[in-house]
């Protein structure tokens, strides 16, 4: 995955976004959040899953995973 956030996802003056030192969400971040919304169903209910043999923190990871890659995508687009 790449290290591009995209900068922050709702800018504006400094103090607007900025909580103890820590810059807001990044866009990339966002971007993950929309797609995991999207994504989440596809992995059907946790138990279901777990009890066909997977562990349902592999399930949480693999969720968490493929959204940012497709913010990475997102993200790449915005620059094409």
């Amino acid at each position: 995955m790449t290290k591009e956030t995209g900068g922050p996802a709702f800018p504006g003056t400094e103090a607007n976004y900025v909580h103890e030192g820590e810059a807001g969400m990044t866009l990339r971040d966002y971007f993950a959040a929309k797609a995991i919304v999207k994504i989440a169903p596809s992995f059907g209910e946790i138990g279901e899953l777990a009890t066909a043999g997977h562990e349902v923190e592999e399930i949480l990871q693999l969720a968490a995973k493929y959204s940012y890659e497709i913010a990475d995508h997102m993200l790449a687009a915005r620059s094409a």
